[in-house]
């Protein structure tokens, strides 16, 4: 298990199986919050398929993160409806790429990983900054943590201080008119709702600094 310096297999298993529970615990709200600019079934969505994940962890390889992340993309992609099965498929399939064959990870190798998963979900969705997505809470996260990593902070300040960031571009939706995705359709009425899918976001990176590098 996590040393606070590294993570192995096992840190990466407990992280995913909290954030199938964060996500079940909160399917209503995110579904609430698709209700109001997209098609009222993203915490419907990302239930299901984070419980199917959840199901193919055990028999995944014990001794790569990278082929976890693989497997969880693949049934993600496959069970969950929407674009979010594509783009969260994309974030997790490009993150083990950049982790393949590893048994462990130190909090720059999670931020290659994480900054790699970003750079998949930006060429799937072809979204900027400021678009009222995901990535408005996934890239000030990445800042953050680089920020963190490169300032000298332990991995678990680092961590949290991209949970923070994440949460502040989450709330920084809500005003944002949609330019991406079905909330574009609405136009000026999609401003005054919190995206779903950077409020997902937020709550994948609240689950990792629960159980990653805490020692």
């Amino acid at each position: 298990m996590s040393d606070a310096a590294h993570i192995d297999h096992d840190d990466v298993v407990a992280w995913l199986t909290l954030v199938a529970e964060r996500v079940h615990d909160q399917k209503a709200y995110l579904t609430e919050l698709d209700s109001a600019i997209g098609d009222a079934d993203h915490g419907i969505n990302m239930d299901r398929g984070f419980q199917a994940v959840v199901g193919i962890l055990p028999t995944l390889p014990a001794d790569d993160i990278g082929a976890v992340l693989k497997g969880v993309a693949m049934k993600l992609i496959s069970t969950v409806g929407g674009a979010s099965g594509p783009l969260y498929g994309t974030f997790f399939l490009r993150f083990g790429t950049a982790t393949a064959g590893r048994a462990d990870l130190d909090i720059a190798g999670f931020a290659d990983g994480f900054d790699a998963g970003i750079a998949g979900i930006r060429d799937r969705g072809k979204a900027e900054p400021g678009d009222k997505t995901m990535l408005d809470a996934l890239l000030p996260a990445s800042e953050a943590l680089r920020a963190g990593i490169d300032g000298g902070a332990s991995a678990a300040d680092a961590l949290a201080a991209a949970v923070a960031a994440a949460e502040q571009g989450m709330q920084a939706t809500i005003p944002i008119v949609a330019r991406k995705g079905r909330a574009s359709y609405l136009g000026e009425r999609s401003a005054g709702h919190q995206d779903p899918g950077a409020t997902s976001s937020h709550l994948l990176l609240q689950a990792a600094a629960d159980t990653l590098f805490t020692g």
